[in-house]
C-alpha cells in the first residue's frame, strides 16, 4: 500500500536514534513501552536508562524491592506502572523462567500490558503484524483519513485498531509501528505541525479540508474534583520527621508521604488548629504550628486536582516514629512531595 511504503520512507530518513531501537530484547522494548506511556520521550529517556543500569535483566527486577523500583520510578507519575512491572517480572521469571513470551496473545496477559504495549512487542521483538494505536497513531489516522470517531469511545477504539491494522506493513510490522508513532510525535504533532514539508499533504484530508485543529476528536472527560490536601511536617529537635506509607488502592499507592489530613475546604490558621487537636500522629506532643505556603500549590491529576499545602509542626519531643532528614531520602515519594523536600531543604 502506498501509505505505508510512504511512511517507512519518510521514517528511514526522519527517525531519531533511540536507544530501544537499537535492540529486539523483548526486555528492553517492554520497559521503553511501559515507560513512554503518558510520557515523553525526553522525559521517559533518562528513567529507562537508569531501569536498565540497576536492573540490567528481568530476574535483577523480580528480585528488586518495591520501594527500590518506585524510588527509581520517582517523577514519571502513574506509579501503578512501576508496580505492575514489577509484579510482571516476577511473573516472568517464576512462570516463563525469564523469557518473554513471544506472541501477542500471552503476552497480553501480562499484568500492565494491554493491547498498545502487547502490539508493540510482539511486531518489534517478534515480527508478528499486530498494530499499535496510540495517542500519534489516532492523530494520525483522523487526519490523514477524515476519521471524526472520537478516539476515547468503544466505537472508535474499535475503528482505529481496525483501520490500523488493515494499513500495516506484513513484511516488516516492527519499522511500520515505529514509523507510524515516529510521525504522529515529530510530524503530525498535536499542535501547528508543519504541513508544508508532510510527504501526505495531497492526500490528507484534514490538510485539504482545513481541519487540522479539529481532528482528532475526544470526547470532553468529566470536570477534575477539587479535593483538599494539608501535610504536616512534623520537625523535632533532633532532626527528624515523620513519613507515612500509603496503604490500599488509589493515587500514590505504597509511596510514602508526611502525615495527611485532607479536609472539605482550604483552611486558615486558626481553623487548621482546631482539626490538629484530635490528629492522631500529634497526640500528646507540644507543638507549633506555621504554614510553609500561603497559597496552596495546585497538583493536576488526570482525575482530580489536589490543592495542598504544607504545615510546619515543630516540637522539643522525640518521635517515635522519626526518621532523620537524611534518611528521608531514600523512600519513594510523590513528585509534589519530592518537590517540597527539594524545597525545603531537608
Amino acid at each position: 500500500m502506498i501509505f505505508s511504503k510512504t511512511l517507512n520512507r519518510w521514517y528511514s530518513i526522519n527517525k531519531r536514534e533511540l536507544p530501544w531501537r537499537q535492540t529486539k530484547n523483548p526486555y528492553s522494548i517492554w520497559l521503553s513501552e511501559i515507560i513512554l506511556q503518558q510520557t515523553q520521550v525526553k522525559q521517559g529517556l533518562p528513567y529507562y536508562e537508569a531501569f536498565l543500569v540497576n536492573f540490567p535483566t528481568v530476574f535483577d527486577l523480580a528480585r528488586a524491592e518495591e520501594q527500590d523500583v518506585l524510588k527509581l520510578w520517582q517523577g514519571l507519575g502513574y506509579y501503578s506502572r512501576a508496580r505492575n512491572i514489577h509484579l510482571t517480572a516476577k511473573y516472568i521469571v517464576n512462570q516463563y523462567d525469564g523469557v518473554f513470551p513471544n506472541n501477542y496473545t500471552a503476552l497480553l496477559k501480562l499484568k500492565g500490558v494491554g493491547d498498545y504495549t502487547a502490539s508493540a512487542i510482539a511486531s518489534i521483538c517478534f515480527n508478528e503484524p499486530k498494530a499499535v494505536v496510540d495517542g500519534n497513531v489516532y492523530r494520525v489516522l483522523s487526519r490523514y483519513f477524515g476519521v471524526e470517531t472520537p478516539i476515547n469511545s468503544s466505537k472508535g477504539i474499535k475503528e482505529f485498531k481496525t483501520l490500523a491494522q488493515e494499513l500495516i506493513d506484513h513484511e516488516n510490522p516492527a519499522d511500520y509501528n515505529q514509523a507510524i508513532m515516529e510521525f504522529g510525535a515529530v510530524q503530525c504533532k498535536p499542535q501547528n505541525p508543519d504541513c508544508s514539508v508532510c510527504p501526505f499533504n495531497t492526500t490528507c484530508f484534514a490538510f485539504n479540508k482545513n481541519q487540522i485543529q479539529q481532528l482528532p476528536v475526544k470526547i470532553k472527560a468529566e470536570k477534575a474534583k477539587k479535593k483538599y490536601f494539608n501535610f504536616l511536617v512534623i520537625i523535632s529537635k533532633e532532626e527528624q520527621t515523620i513519613l507515612k506509607k500509603r496503604e490500599g488502592k488509589g493515587i500514590w499507592q505504597n509511596l510514602y508521604q508526611f502525615p495527611l489530613i485532607e479536609t472539605s475546604k482550604s483552611m486558615n490558621q486558626d481553623e487548621f488548629h482546631s482539626i490538629l487537636k484530635n490528629h492522631d500522629v500529634l497526640k500528646g506532643l507540644n507543638y507549633e504550628l506555621s504554614l510553609y505556603n500561603e497559597t496552596a500549590i495546585i497538583h493536576k491529576l488526570s482525575h482530580q486536582h489536589l490543592y495542598t499545602k504544607f504545615w510546619i509542626v515543630t516540637t522539643h519531643a522525640s518521635l517515635t516514629e522519626g526518621i532523620t532528614f537524611l534518611e528521608i531520602h531514600k523512600y519513594p515519594v510523590p513528585l509534589l512531595i519530592e518537590n517540597f523536600i527539594k524545597d525545603f531543604n531537608f
